[in-house]
């Protein structure tokens, strides 16, 4: 059995852990500290005790085994700094553990509160449905002492591109908020197949997120979705292919993609709303082309204020090699 009630900052499983963690269960005293403050008590239970299900964690807020200085708190309480949490003893069956290489990646940005990378496309950006640990597993392993890592957003396994990760709590909360209101400019390249007419084009689709049987997460348009709006700017042509700008107004789950193959342009390369024809002639080099094997997904700009300083911020990431490779093929193709 293992006692759950670790701080999150464990990056790996060491022996030494494993000792302590056939110790006897004990109550645990938690001071928090700046960055861990303005935070809901249930929401900063669920990142320490990882593992253990939601139920057991809402039951023990509703028995009042977990305290706040002393006194019984609810589950909407917000921390404040200097608070001591009281962490009664929380244990879950014992799993297989296993060791996150680390690994760091290409750094577009970094200083005390912000850590932005061009993350590759084929890494998942955190582990889970088949993932054993992704970019944010991979980068706590690499930079064990640093006290607080998280990502401030998501990219789709296969997309490639710029990656904010926050390094102060309080980072995190601001770019939250400008995400929220719409304050973030956010752009991806995407490549697709056909005759694409308008320079600029709005697509304002609802998009409904569902499981497949197997468990697979995926969208779709539906009237009683999420409110979804993407700008497509024309960039380039390439023969029988357009290179696309996308401006996210929104930041729905596979939100681009989905609006691209609703119209009739799914992204090249993509496995999961694409055309599955084209992509696997894709994946054979023809003449002049090469082969595509991934998707042509790429996150390469984002407009943003400092969360420290309030200063305006624009950062590129260069479109990924194989694509740039794959796009002057095109243009050979088809002089």
């Amino acid at each position: 059995m293992k006692d759950l009630a670790r701080f999150s900052g464990e990056r790996t499983v060491s022996s030494a852990l494993d000792q302590s963690a056939r110790l006897p269960a004990q109550v645990r005293l938690v001071t928090i500290s700046d960055e861990e403050a303005d935070q809901r008590i249930d929401n900063f239970l669920l990142r320490i005790c990882k593992g253990v299900p939601k139920s057991h964690i809402y039951r023990v807020l509703r028995s009042g085994e977990v305290r706040v200085n002393k006194g019984r708190i609810d589950q909407t309480y917000r921390l404040k700094e200097g608070d001591v949490v009281r962490i009664p003893p929380i244990r879950v069956a014992e799993k297989p553990s296993h060791t996150v290489p680390g690994a760091e990646f290409r750094i577009l940005l970094e200083d005390n509160h912000l850590l932005v990378i061009d993350k590759p496309a084929g890494v998942a950006v955190h582990g889970g449905s088949g993932v054993s640990y992704g970019v944010i597993e991979q980068l706590r392993a690499a930079r064990p002492d640093a006290k607080f890592l998280e990502l401030v957003h998501r990219l789709d396994r296969e997309t490639s591109g710029i990656l904010m990760l926050a390094k102060k709590r309080s980072a995190l909360t601001n770019l939250h908020e400008q995400m929220r209101d719409g304050e973030t400019d956010k752009r991806y390249l995407a490549l697709v197949h056909g005759d694409w007419q308008n320079t600029r084009q709005h697509v304002k689709l609802p998009l409904f997120k569902y499981n497949t049987p197997d468990g697979e997460r995926r969208v779709r348009v539906q009237a009683d979705g999420m409110p979804s709006h993407t700008v497509f700017n024309l960039v380039r042509r390439f023969g029988d292919f357009v290179l696309l700008e996308a401006e996210l107004k929104t930041g729905r789950t596979h939100q681009i993609r989905v609006h691209l193959a609703s119209t009739g342009f799914p992204i090249a390369g993509d496995d999961k709303y694409g055309d599955f024809g084209l992509n696997r002639a894709l994946q054979k080099p023809e003449g002049a082309r090469i082969a595509l094997k991934r998707m042509f997904l790429h996150a390469h700009q984002i407009t943003f204020r400092h969360p420290e300083s309030g200063q305006p911020v624009t950062l590129r990431a260069q479109l990924a090699t194989e694509c740039e490779q794959f796009l002057k093929s095109l243009e050979k193709a088809s002089a």
